[in-house]
Parts: C-alpha cells; sequence; structure tokens
C-alpha cells in the first residue's frame, strides 16, 4: 500500500438501501440510483482524503450504471460474497465496509476491514 492509496468504501447497496423503509421495494433499481447519486454528492460523511467508493448492487438493482465519484460493481451472484472478494483483493488498502448485516460484518473484519452502518452514508 502506498499513502496516496485512497481508502476505499465499498457499500453494501442492497442492505443500505433496505434500511430505510421508503418503499424501496417497489422500484429495487431505482432505489440504488438514488443511493448512488446520494454517495457521488455526499461522499463518505467524516472521512477526510480521497476515497474511492464502490457501490455493490445485486439481484434487481443490476445493471445500474456508474457515476463520477462512484464505481458500481454488480455482483453475479451473492453480493456478500463479492464484498468479502473486493476486501481481500484489497491487499493492504485501507477498506471500510458499509452494511449492518452481521455475517458480512464479520468476514470482512477477519480480512482487515473496518466497518460502519448504513447511517452513515444514509442518515434517517
Amino acid at each position: 500500500m502506498s499513502e496516496s492509496d485512497p481508502l476505499l468504501v465499498i457499500v453494501d447497496g442492497a442492505n443500505v438501501v433496505g434500511s430505510v423503509p421508503d418503499g424501496w421495494w417497489r422500484d429495487r433499481r431505482g432505489a440504488a440510483e438514488r443511493l448512488r447519486d446520494r454517495l457521488a454528492a455526499d461522499g463518505v460523511p467524516g472521512h477526510a482524503g480521497p476515497v474511492e467508493i464502490v457501490l455493490v448492487v445485486e439481484g434487481a438493482a443490476r445493471g445500474v450504471t456508474p457515476v463520477p465519484g462512484v464505481r458500481i460493481e454488480s455482483a453475479p451472484g451473492s453480493g456478500d460474497d463479492h464484498m468479502v472478494a473486493l476486501v481481500a483483493a484489497a491487499g493492504d488498502r485501507p477498506v471500510l465496509v458499509v452494511t449492518a448485516d452481521r455475517e458480512l460484518r464479520r468476514r470482512v473484519t477477519e480480512l482487515g476491514a473496518e466497518v460502519t452502518g448504513p447511517r452513515t452514508v444514509r442518515p434517517t
């Protein structure tokens, strides 16, 4: 890892979208697009310095397009497995995973990632 590596922020799209009962289930893709746009506009509050934001989508939200500042990863299968693979591939780079999923939190912290909850990027 070099000191110029930005913090890699991996956002569990399904978990973050599902954290607020605002009707997201009627339009999962639209909800993921709104989260993507919020991430592009607001970044990750409380984290100074450069960040690379990756929004992981799955199921009906696959196919969401990236925007400047937010890379989209459409999980081919399990979103959790895809996020774990992204953390593993990051090596020594600092990683922050945004999710409330307990099992996913356990899996990524075992690989050295830090974890924060959905409210970090989607206040209620």
